[in-house]
């Protein structure tokens, strides 16, 4: 235990968030999702919700500020479908983590998936909102 490291963050979770590069990305995955079969390297946080993981990475892990599609969302597949709620907690995180406005990206399914594929690592949460999937890109941490 470390003091101030949130309780969502394990060992292996705060490994792969130092061990990230500039422009690398992560995959925050809803209980869905087909993280195993997706990831380059998979941290399990089973038994968490996926919105409190994500504020405890945010707590850590900066977002680029070089381009515009940092934070990165499932388009649902009924392009009708009103926005999952979700998605508004991820605004709100976001948010009050880097101090700024971030816009999410819809990317259709495949392109998420083939996002995911190449992605640093997938934490598989077991979040069961729909379309609760995040990819975040790392920034840069500056002086």
């Amino acid at each position: 235990m470390l003091k101030g490291v949130p309780t969502t963050i394990s060992p292996e979770l705060m490994h792969v968030l130092m061990s990230m590069g500039h422009g690398d990305e992560i995959v925050i995955a809803d209980g869905n999702f087909p993280a195993d079969s997706h990831a380059q390297q998979l941290v399990r946080c089973d038994g968490l919700a996926g919105l409190p993981v994500i504020e405890g990475i945010l707590k850590f892990l900066p977002v680029d500020t070089f381009v515009d599609d940092v934070a990165v969302v499932m388009q649902p597949v009924d392009k009708s479908a009103t926005e999952p709620p979700i998605w508004t907690g991820f605004r709100r995180a976001l948010e009050r983590a880097e101090d700024r406005e971030i816009q999410l990206t819809l990317i259709d399914r495949h392109a998420f998936y083939d996002r995911a594929r190449e992605a640093y690592a997938i934490v598989a949460t077991s979040e069961t909102a729909l379309y609760a999937n995040l990819i975040l890109k790392k920034g840069v941490v500056a002086p």
